[in-house]
């Protein structure tokens, strides 16, 4: 090309020239739109197809998901008439009670682990984490027993026939089926946990004591690692009942302590407050009781309204087989009204080290089928 050619050219005018830094803008600002409208459809697809894999691990068809779940407080309602005795029935005779399980069977699941003492991490300072459980901090305890399993039903079933305390009001006639001996108890409140404790001679975990034994000293999320492993613990109704509190010998704690994700909530002695330099609401630590509206188009409609008391929440730690699997973490702190009840609440004990505990090593797990 000689340089006539190239001289031959028209030059732009500055009108086109802005007109065409205008077309170069709008078609990269719409690259860039395309591009965020693509990861966002990728990203929710992605989570599309995570609830998919939840909701196929469910124990039943969630279509019926409205008949296995009970209204908010139902339990609460039917358990106060099962306190007065309206529902009361008789129920085992400690020689009953006592015949529920062999020799061998009763040492292991009244078995207890050392936890040593020592610092560890408790809490996250995980950004996705609910607030209450912010933020991570440094804890030390001194030496302590942890129940090895969850308590059960045979066990609490002793507990009703020596002290004559009502029994759970999931048990049929008084009694349980013979397919739930070693799976936990539930339908308990924290009174209920508190007072079986006391009876065997321990008491309720610390929400401290409960969270090292779950998770030990290296601040993972969950008893096994980090990672979330639905085949580790009951839960999201990927069995859709409780289960036999030995089962998951894979999802064990690094202590060796049993379902300390998944199968039931677990009670622990302290109040729900939050956790030293804690930014959560305060309002969130503060109990809420429903009451009765004052208007008469609310009591008409049965509208409720929820009002602020000086009364305290308790602690429950663990998840359970109802529940999200991501509120199995093992610094997930949830909560409940202390009377409160559900077939997915239930609890262990513990004691010091200053008291000989009833055994300090379990069994071998083959033991459970003696």
């Amino acid at each position: 090309m000689n340089k006539a050619t190239r001289t031959s050219r028209p030059r732009l005018s500055e009108k086109e020239l802005i007109q065409r830094k205008k077309y170069i803008g709008a078609t990269f600002v719409t690259c860039i739109v395309l591009a965020l409208v693509g990861g966002t459809i990728h990203v929710v697809q992605l989570g599309a197809m995570r609830m998919q894999e939840l909701r196929d691990s469910a124990g039943y068809d969630l279509k019926d998901e409205s008949k296995k779940i009970r209204a908010a407080g139902e339990d609460l309602f039917k358990n106060v008439f099962h306190e007065r005795g309206v529902t009361h029935t008789i129920t085992y005779t400690m020689d009953e009670a006592e015949g529920l399980l062999p020799t061998k069977q009763w040492i292991e699941i009244e078995s207890s682990i050392l936890i040593p003492a020592g610092s560890f991490k408790m809490g996250t300072n995980n950004k996705n984490s609910d607030i209450q459980n912010k933020p991570e901090h440094t804890v030390h305890l001194n030496d302590y027993y942890i129940d090895k399993y969850l308590v059960t039903n045979s066990q609490y079933a002793r507990y009703a026939a020596e002290t004559g305390r009502r029994v759970p009001l999931n048990w049929s006639n008084g009694k349980f089926s013979e397919q739930k001996v070693l799976h936990p108890v539930t339908m308990v409140s924290w009174f209920d946990a508190k007072g079986y404790c006391e009876w065997a001679g321990k008491r309720l975990p610390t929400e401290r004591e409960w969270e090292k034994a779950a998770r030990g000293v290296d601040g993972r999320r969950w008893p096994w690692g980090q990672v979330m492993d639905t085949k580790r613990l009951n839960t999201y109704y990927n069995v859709g009942s409780t289960t036999v509190v030995n089962k998951y010998d894979n999802g064990v704690s690094p202590y060796g302590v049993y379902d300390m994700s998944g199968n039931v909530l677990q009670w622990v002695e302290d109040d729900f407050d939050p956790y030293p330099d804690s930014k959560a609401s305060g309002s969130i630590f503060k109990g809420k009781k429903q009451v009765v509206s004052d208007d008469r188009n609310d009591r008409a409609k049965k509208i409720a309204k929820f009002v602020v008391t000086e009364e305290k929440y308790k602690v429950m730690r663990g998840g359970s087989w109802k529940g999200d699997p991501f509120s199995t973490s093992s610094y997930h702190r949830g909560y409940s009204w202390p009377n409160m009840t559900s077939d997915f609440y239930g609890f262990r004990c513990a004691k010091d080290v200053e008291t000989e505990p009833m055994k300090t090593e379990g069994l071998k797990n083959e033991s459970f089928n003696s």
